[in-house]
């Protein structure tokens, strides 16, 4: 995928704001998998192609989807919440790797001497057991989690509260995202926003609201931020 920016009115990029899984971090197999294994076991016929319906999602969400389509008895959703996500800190614990250019690219935030932030729809354990295990503590000012919000993503809740803790202007924020949902949520937030799609969404056209769109975060340079600063 080509890189491609589109420009409007320039305002200064003065915090760095990135989701996580399936961005920083190899993480959608895992919530592929363990949804699967979950709802299956709950009687809801889901399949990995299913699992992109809620990409993006926040946890309880994704459960009051399938929910609200398959009804079933047994694990309550609170449950059924607390089932997926200690099925999910142990993947991140044992086989988290950091999706490539992750590393290069906080770091090149970083050197702009801005503060750089989470902002996932994963609950804050995750979260934290992801900072952990890619060995990035060092780096991140600010971890929100859409979990203390009335709404996940797409809503913009989650990037304008990440803000409001960096004392930025949501308009001089550059986020980075690979769902729709992301996306959706930064813009509706009034941020830049740069798409790196998940290659299971990759065709989806909401990505085209993005700024700019990477075919992975190793392709973000300083020449790439410094065009952004002019969007």
């Amino acid at each position: 995928m080509r890189s491609k920016f589109i420009k409007g009115r320039a305002n200064p990029i003065r915090a760095a704001i990135f989701d996580m899984d399936g961005l920083l971090i190899d993480s959608e197999p895992f919530w592929q998998d363990t949804e699967v294994a979950v709802f299956t076991q709950l009687g809801v016929p889901l399949t990995q192609e299913m699992t992109k319906e809620t990409m993006g999602l926040r946890v309880d969400e994704v459960v009051e989807h399938w929910f609200s389509r398959y009804p079933w008895r047994g694990l309550t959703k609170e449950e059924t919440v607390r089932k997926i996500v200690d099925r999910i800190v142990e993947s991140v614990k044992t086989k988290g790797e950091a999706k490539e250019g992750a590393h290069a690219a906080i770091r090149l935030v970083a050197k702009q001497g801005i503060p750089v932030a989470i902002a996932s729809s994963s609950w804050r354990e995750i979260i934290k057991a992801v900072i952990e295990r890619l060995g990035i503590t060092e780096y991140i000012s600010i971890a929100h989690s859409a979990e203390e919000e009335a709404y996940g993503k797409p809503h913009p809740a989650v990037y304008l509260t990440t803000a409001q803790k960096l004392g930025v202007l949501p308009s001089h924020c550059l986020t980075f995202e690979d769902s729709p949902n992301g996306v959706l949520s930064a813009k509706a937030a009034r941020m830049k926003c740069v798409a790196v799609p998940d290659k299971a969404v990759r065709g989806d056209k909401q990505f085209c609201i993005a700024d700019a769109t990477l075919s992975s975060l190793k392709e973000f340079t300083q020449e790439v931020f410094e065009r952004l600063q002019m969007v």
